[in-house]
């Protein structure tokens, strides 16, 4: 059971199950867990067992049908395509949640002016999404997110479309990002090894409820073709296909 009055969790699932209409399909059974404030909190599992389904309720997108889930009201995702609106410059689309938040002009071009700078984009500001390459979407997504000050970032496999290299650039990019704001990352993946190589801990969903969850204590920066996060990742592999 979450520890709830726990100051340093600003995530907690108590008991929490989800259960679909009209047939009563089960999405989650009697998950209970917490995400420290400033964590790096990987969700790994089966296709379909239950992962989004903790995302969604988090983000506030989906309620839970019983127990009790405790989370901040400021939180942003990042999705997998990172769903920027085709018609809108990268600069506005960076902007799209402070407009929405009727955010002052001024400090719109200020916020909006750093996190592009902090993604890389500086020089793609005026282009369209139909522009750039998925490496540069997902950090026009990214920079959206970061611009309304979140203090929860969820990441819905947002790597999952992307090339190698660029994957590993986008690591490099968000742990520096997490470094330098404090911000608390709950990350859905489907690669093992890349939670190893970005997480504190990692939770395992099976089943539609938490198998286990794994502290990582490797120092960072952790290399994925290192010896010692192989054996983490083949230990964690053990369960995951138990």
């Amino acid at each position: 059971m979450p520890n709830d009055t726990n100051s340093s969790n600003i995530i907690a699932f108590d008991d929490v199950s989800k259960t679909h209409p009209p047939k009563g399909d089960v999405a989650l059974r009697n998950v209970s867990f917490t995400v420290a404030k400033g964590e790096f909190f990987c969700i790994i599992g089966p296709s379909g067992s239950g992962k989004s389904s903790i995302l969604k309720l988090i983000a506030g997108l989906d309620a839970s049908s019983s127990g009790t889930v405790i989370k901040p009201d400021h939180i942003s995702m990042v999705f997998q395509s990172g769903a920027l609106l085709p018609w809108l410059t990268v600069f506005e689309n960076v902007a799209l949640g402070l407009r929405a938040a009727h955010t002052a002009e001024h400090e719109i071009h200020t916020l909006c002016t750093k996190y592009i700078e902090m993604m890389g984009l500086q020089t793609l500001e005026k282009q369209y999404p139909r522009e750039l390459s998925g490496g540069q979407r997902q950090r026009v997504g990214i920079a959206r997110a970061l611009a309304v000050s979140p203090a929860v970032l969820l990441l819905d496999e947002p790597f999952s479309s992307l090339d190698p290299k660029t994957t590993e650039e986008l690591h490099k990019d968000v742990l520096k990002i997490w470094r330098d704001t404090g911000t608390t990352i709950v990350m859905v993946s489907h690669s093992i090894e890349e939670a190893v190589s970005l997480a504190d801990r990692i939770m395992l969903i099976k089943n539609f409820t938490v198998d286990r969850i794994f502290t990582i204590t490797l120092p960072r920066p952790r290399h994925e073709h290192g010896e010692k996060l192989a054996r983490e990742v083949l230990q964690i592999r053990h369960e995951f296909f138990k």
